[in-house]
């Protein structure tokens, strides 16, 4: 299975709530191997309800895994 690249303004799925990845946020912690330790989050806007959510890489990644996290293409 090919690895989908998240990207901020993917339409995305979640639970049938259509949102936009509205930003990509990257944070590290110094430690001592390897010297950072990295995590993705992103910020998602979802349009129904106006909510915001921050949601972890790792998280969106299991969600997919089960089908409840979709990105929505724009197939021509």
């Amino acid at each position: 299975m090919q690895e989908i690249v998240l990207k901020e303004g993917m339409l995305i799925s979640d639970n049938g709530k259509v949102g936009i990845i509205v930003k990509e946020i990257k944070s590290g912690t110094w430690s001592e191997a390897p010297l950072f330790n990295w995590r993705t989050n992103y910020e998602i806007y979802f349009f129904s309800t106006g909510d915001v959510t921050i949601i972890g890489e790792d998280t969106v990644r299991r969600l997919m895994e089960l089908g409840s996290f979709k990105i929505l293409e724009d197939k021509p």
